[in-house]
C-alpha cells in the first residue's frame, strides 16, 4: 500500500515539475480563463443570477476540456512503457487522476475570482458555493481524465473527447447548476444534501471505472 502510494505521489510530482518548466502551458490557460470571461463580460455586462450560474458552469466546462486535454499528449509510447515497468497502470491513472484535479481546483478558483470581478458577485452563500465549485471542478476532471485515456489511444484526443464527453458530462454539469442556484438564494432548500451525494457517487464511480478499464487499455 505505502510503495503504491509513493509511486502515485512520486508520478504527480513529475507532473506538477513538467508543469512549473513548461510554464507557457499553465499561463495559456491562465490566458484562455481571463480572455473568455473578460468576452462574456463585454457580451453580457453583469447578468441576473441563474445566466451568471449558467455561463459560470458552462465556462468551467470548457477550461476543463482544454486543462485536461494536454494530458496523454505530452506522454510518448516509450515513455508509456517506462512508466509501465516501474509503476503499473493503477497508479498511473490515479496519478494522472489526482494531478489534473489539483490543477482543476486552481483554474476554477481562479476563474470564479475573475468572474466575481468581472460579472459582480451575486452570491447569497460565498463559502457554499466555493464547496461546490469544488466539487464541480473535481467531478469534471475526473470524467475527463478518464476519457482523455481513452482517447489518446485512438490518436484523435480532442474529437474523441467531445464526442464521448459531452454525453456523459452534461446531467453532471445540469446538477451542478440546480445545486449551485441555493448559493444564490436568502433560504437553503431541501434535498441539497442528497444531490451533493449523488455527485459524489458520480465522482467515485467514475475513479473506480478508470481504474479497472484503464489497465486493459494500456496493454494494447
Amino acid at each position: 500500500m505505502m510503495r503504491s502510494l509513493n509511486q502515485i505521489l512520486t508520478l504527480v510530482k513529475k507532473d506538477l515539475l513538467l508543469e512549473l518548466r513548461q510554464q507557457y502551458t499553465f499561463y495559456g490557460i491562465l490566458l484562455y480563463v481571463a480572455s473568455t470571461i473578460f468576452v462574456i463580460y463585454l457580451s453580457m455586462g453583469q447578468p441576473e443570477d441563474t445566466v451568471w450560474n449558467g455561463l459560470f458552469w458552462i465556462t468551467q466546462l470548457f477550461i476543463c476540456v482544454n486543462a485536461v486535454a494536454k494530458s496523454f499528449l505530452q506522454e510518448s509510447r516509450g515513455r508509456m512503457l517506462y512508466f509501465y515497468s516501474i509503476s503499473g497502470a493503477k497508479n498511473f491513472i490515479l496519478a494522472k487522476l489526482a494531478f489534473n484535479l489539483l490543477l482543476m481546483l486552481c483554474l476554477s478558483l481562479v476563474s470564479l475570482l475573475v468572474f466575481c470581478g468581472l460579472l459582480g458577485n451575486p452570491l447569497q452563500h460565498t463559502l457554499s458555493f466555493i464547496g461546490i465549485v469544488c466539487l464541480g471542478g473535481t467531478g469534471l476532471s475526473l470524467v475527463f481524465t478518464f476519457l482523455a485515456s481513452v482517447a489518446a489511444k485512438a490518436q484523435q484526443q480532442a474529437a474523441l473527447m467531445a464526442i464521448m464527453g459531452f454525453p456523459i458530462i452534461i446531467p453532471q454539469l445540469l446538477l451542478l447548476m440546480k445545486i449551485s442556484t441555493t448559493a444564490f438564494a436568502d433560504v437553503l432548500q431541501s434535498g441539497q444534501l442528497q444531490m451533493i451525494l449523488l455527485l459524489c457517487g458520480l465522482d467515485v464511480l467514475i475513479v473506480l471505472l478508470a481504474v479497472i478499464l484503464f489497465p486493459f487499455l494500456w496493454k494494447d
